[in-house]
């Protein structure tokens, strides 16, 4: 009779569970003890039950093989991380050179624009440097003409304020002139009223000529 594939998830009846748990933990402890006798391996297994008992099984000490194990773990972790570092270090000092490179290309075309270190320069590079100042000098002439521009408007602008502020005087000019004019007038005004003697303050009876004193 063919065994039938046993399906791999949890088994539902707590005594099928319990016998299943039994037959393969015994299977698991001999397949242990056969490959540490055959093969001459440190072996050591843990296993605990659904209910927490301890079934255990070393081929020397279960003390030494697990302090053995965290030695390992604590190797494999510092080599992972040295080897992390060593790949950061690589990468920075890659990325260092090429900005070098970078900086060193730089230098040598600001040169060769100023006109210094040309002599190792073939034909096609110095039409190509001749072109690149060409273009440069007409992007510096288009900024120039914006400049202009800009400060023109801002000329005319302050131009149009200080002509505005300068009729706004002027009207306050005027007037403060008109008041002290006529403040002058009033108090000429006063005083000659006040100071003469020959206004006539009597009445008379007919003509200028033969006009009669009324006392």
């Amino acid at each position: 009779m063919v065994r039938g594939k046993t399906q791999m998830k949890r088994i539902e009846n707590a005594t099928s569970r319990q016998v299943t748990f039994s037959k393969r933990r015994n299977g698991l402890l001999k397949k242990a003890f056969e490959l540490s006798v055959l093969c001459d391996a440190e072996v050591a297994l843990v296993i605990f039950s659904p209910r927490g008992k301890l079934c255990e099984f070393a081929s020397s000490s279960m003390e030494e093989t697990i302090e053995r194990y965290r030695n390992q773990v604590k190797e494999v972790q510092t080599d992972n991380s040295s080897s992390v570092e060593n790949a950061q270090w690589q990468q920075l000092r890659d990325e260092i050179a090429s900005m070098a490179k970078k900086i060193e290309d730089i230098e040598l075309a600001k040169r060769e624009l100023l006109g210094e270190g040309l002599e190792s320069c073939t034909l096609e590079e110095l039409q190509e440097i001749e072109q690149q100042l060409e273009r440069s000098v007409c992007i510096i002439r288009a900024r120039k003409m914006q400049v202009y521009k800009e400060q023109i408007e801002e000329l005319k602008a302050k131009e149009k304020l200080l002509v505005s502020q300068n009729a706004m005087l002027n009207v306050e000019c005027i007037i403060q002139t008109k008041e002290k004019i006529e403040e002058r007038v009033a108090s000429v005004q006063i005083t000659e009223y006040g100071d003469s003697s020959d206004v006539e303050t009597e009445l008379f009876i007919g003509l200028p000529e033969k006009r009669t004193k009324q006392r």
